[in-house]
């Protein structure tokens, strides 16, 4: 295979956590009395990491102060340490894919924009960590998603050239950080990307799994 390693998006791509994230917004909004969102709401906001999402449940007429938005982050990560993990399923495929990525040899790794505190608490406990060599968080480094910093960063630790990692994720900002860290993209049309489908034109494999995926990988050669 040419590839010498992978690296995977986690919300949206490896596990469907909206029903938590949902639960630990409902909780926020309730506690701080502001207005409520639905499940389909908090859906289209999940993407940009934590604060990104909790702005957006706030926003209404006008963004929240910072004062306000402040507020509201103490009390989600409050409320959302106390869920994480308790609805949260593994995406169908992603088990039996990533079982075949880890016995091909290849180095992998997880790329997400959640927050460090909830990420590797939350892989132990859907018995995903042991997959992984390296897990970068959302504030792992001093950028996140759709910034490429995140995947170069995984490729350092990994010691791996960009160009020899592939980075699979659900949404946009995957397969910008990835091209823009010189990655190629491959996409799963079953995640969150703020509510926008992903765009088989954008990524460089649009697959329906991550058994899939794998088997797209095997046939990649370089011009």
């Amino acid at each position: 295979m040419y590839f010498q390693s992978v690296t995977f998006d986690l919300d949206g791509t490896l596990l469907d956590t909206i029903a938590d994230l949902a639960e630990a917004c409902r909780l926020m909004l309730d506690e701080i009395g502001a207005p409520p969102r639905s499940p389909a709401e908090v859906h289209s906001f999940v993407g940009k990491g934590m604060a990104v999402l909790v702005e957006r449940c706030l926003t209404h007429a006008q963004p929240p102060s910072v004062e306000q938005l402040n507020v509201a982050i103490a009390s989600f990560k409050r409320h959302y340490a106390a869920v994480n993990g308790r609805l949260t399923t593994i995406y169908p495929g992603v088990i039996a894919g990533l079982d075949v990525w880890k016995a091909s040899g290849l180095r992998m790794g997880v790329v997400t924009n959640k927050p460090g505190m909830f990420t590797e608490v939350l892989l132990e406990h859907m018995g995903l960590a042991g997959y992984f060599d390296v897990v970068v968080s959302g504030d792992t480094t001093a950028h996140k998603k759709p910034h490429p910093e995140p995947i170069l960063h995984a490729c350092r630790i990994l010691g791996v050239r960009p160009d020899r990692n592939l980075h699979i994720g659900d949404s946009k900002h995957d397969i910008h950080a990835a091209h823009a860290a010189g990655c190629l993209a491959y996409a799963v049309p079953y995640g969150y990307n703020e509510g926008e489908p992903v765009d088989s034109f954008d990524c460089d494999a649009l697959v329906s799994d991550l058994l899939a995926a794998y088997r797209q990988a095997l046939t990649f050669k370089t011009s």
